[in-house]
């Protein structure tokens, strides 16, 4: 059986294994609220931060090796297109993207804003991050503008990963995003094994919900 340890990022991998309809076990870890007490997670990965992936034996962090890992070790997917494909240089470019250059930067602006102590929410760090990641995000668009999907016409792994850092940065207050991306992220949204993997993310559908819930109360 596949284990993931943890939300957040770990959404990615869940949702892949939704899509790949393979069988896992969810186990949450409360970073913030003393996952650094939790010695399972700790046994799985010492460094304490997730997601973890254990399977047959392997351990495995990072979210987007996790992804790689798993289509390569439980494939052959329609979610990578192979080597050969004219859409395999967009797929591992944009595959990369959603987390070295998206999510990454917001978790900069996240760690100041919602994390730091209030006289230090606005610094020189969390202004260069946000700006990264809209420069990065020029990319997504430009992409966008001529396909449904990040790496071509066809819903690929690549869609998982950037569409977590989409949301991610909408959820958290840290960017809004325009009207390309919102439609993007409707239709990646609107999977079957999107909605599954919130069904088994409880914290993050949650988490979610409050933020919808939010944004519909009047200014």
């Amino acid at each position: 059986m596949i284990t993931v340890f943890g939300e957040g990022r770990g959404f990615r991998i869940v949702w892949l294994l939704e899509e790949m309809a393979l069988p896992y076990r969810l186990r949450p870890v409360d970073l913030l609220g003393g996952g650094a007490l939790d010695p399972d997670f700790l046994a799985a990965n010492p460094a304490g931060f997730i997601p973890v992936l254990q399977d047959d034996g392997v351990t495995i962090m990072e979210s987007i090796a996790i992804m790689e890992y798993l289509l390569a070790r439980h494939g052959p997917a329609a979610l990578a297109p192979a080597p050969e494909d004219p859409d395999f240089p967009a797929y591992q470019q944009f595959l990369h993207l959603g987390e070295a250059g998206l999510a990454m930067p917001v978790n900069v602006a996240v760690a100041t804003r919602i994390l730091a102590p209030e006289d230090e929410r606005d610094n020189w760090s969390t202004r260069w991050a946000l700006g990264v990641f809209e420069r990065r995000l020029g990319l997504v668009s430009r992409q966008l503008a001529n396909t449904a999907y990040i790496a071509g016409d066809r819903f690929t792994a690549a869609d998982i990963s950037i569409t977590y850092a989409l949301e991610f940065a909408q959820r958290t207050g840290c960017f809004t995003l325009g009207e390309t991306e919102r439609a993007y992220v409707a239709r990646t949204s609107a999977r079957a094994a999107y909605g599954r993997a919130m069904d088994s993310c409880q914290a993050t559908k949650a988490w979610a919900a409050e933020v919808a819930a939010r944004e519909q109360q009047p200014a």
